[in-house]
């Protein structure tokens, strides 16, 4: 039993993806200097939290395929499904 079996379970997958996005939210937000913004409540005024939340995505769409070239298919999934909250949560914001 090689790694990738051995690490290719949904639920890792749906860890991974929804951890990251909040990660790479953070990390957008320190370098992107916008912790005024957030302070301020501007975030949830405009667009920014709709942009911001689609940008977190990308991180997780990048490692949906990683894990497809590894042939990791569950965890591809597991990703893909955590990826969703972000988008539904986009998808309000933007309404």
């Amino acid at each position: 039993m090689g790694w990738q079996e051995k690490y290719d379970h949904v639920w890792l997958g749906v860890l991974i993806g929804l951890l990251l996005p909040g990660l790479f939210a953070l990390a957008y937000i320190e370098r992107m200097d916008l912790w005024y913004a957030l302070q301020t409540f501007q975030f949830a005024q405009g667009t920014l939290l709709n942009k911001l939340l689609l940008v977190a995505t990308f991180p997780d769409l990048a490692l949906i395929f990683v894990f497809y070239q590894l042939d990791m298919w569950q965890v591809s999934k597991g990703v893909l499904v955590g990826t969703f909250p972000y988008m539904l949560a986009s998808l309000y914001f933007s309404l």
